[in-house]
């Protein structure tokens, strides 16, 4: 099984955003930290799923958990629905590659548990403000 813990960060919102992804498990200990532009927190938050779920999948997994800090993008992914439809594309892609796995998790954790997935999302705002 695949921990993978995410989070996404803006500095401003919208303004600079990251992600940041954890993945730990199945022989993994794997940080990622991107710059994605200027948007709001919420799509950072989506786009860290979208691009955490692409990384387990490239690693052949079939068990994948996620963690999240995120209410609304765990809520979003559980219900498989958004109120705002600016986050409608974001969520597509997440149930469509969600369903790829056997065995596919999201969990809500507070943010305390997620400090890893959030220096990374914050590292990624700094790079990309250079």
């Amino acid at each position: 099984m695949l921990e993978v813990y995410i989070d996404g960060a803006s500095a401003g919102n919208p303004g600079p955003s990251g992600i940041g992804i954890f993945i730990k498990g199945e022989g993994h200990l794997i940080k990622i930290s991107e710059y994605i532009g200027e948007t709001n927190n919420h799509i950072a938050e989506f786009t860290a799923l979208l691009r955490g779920l692409e990384e387990a999948k490239k690693l052949g997994s079939t068990f994948v958990s996620v963690r999240s800090d995120s209410k609304i993008v765990v809520a979003s992914v559980e219900k498989t629905y958004v109120k705002n439809e600016q986050y409608k594309p974001y969520l597509d892609q997440i149930i469509q590659l969600a369903e790829q796995f056997d065995l596919f998790f999201i969990k809500w954790i507070p943010d305390n548990e997620n400090k890893a997935a959030d220096a990374l999302a914050r590292e990624a705002i700094l790079k990309g403000a250079k």
